[in-house]
């Protein structure tokens, strides 16, 4: 009985050890933050993750309404954050694209809107 009883907790053990080394690294929160409106035009777009990324393989990019990209280019990315700096922009809605790629080998992109007000 004992050995049955081990033998069928094996596979939940394996399942519940490697449950975490298989979860994509996902946007944990962003300053500005998803969705919001902002009465000023940040200087910059900051990106905290679940899990560290590979420097190399992560990107942002900052359109306004035109499709215009409004970033300088140079993503900078330090354990689970990641930033990138903006030119000066007035009013309007902005989309931030992101992708990365965690330390653990895994691809994962989203994007979200926040908006500057009038």
């Amino acid at each position: 009985m004992r050995r049955t009883a081990l033998t069928a907790m094996v596979p939940l053990l394996i399942l519940l050890a490697t449950g975490d080394a298989s979860a994509h690294a996902s946007l944990d929160h962003a300053e500005p933050r998803v969705g919001n409106t902002v009465a000023t035009a940040p200087r910059e777009v900051t990106l905290w993750f679940t899990q560290k990324l590979e420097t190399a393989f992560s990107t942002i990019t900052v359109t306004n309404s035109a499709g215009q990209r409004v970033d300088t280019g140079k993503t900078r990315v330090s354990g689970n954050r990641m930033a990138i700096s903006l030119r000066p922009t007035g009013a309007g809605t902005y989309r931030v694209k992101w992708r990365v790629l965690s330390v653990d080998t895994h691809r994962a992109d989203g994007d979200f809107t926040f908006k500057v007000s009038p």
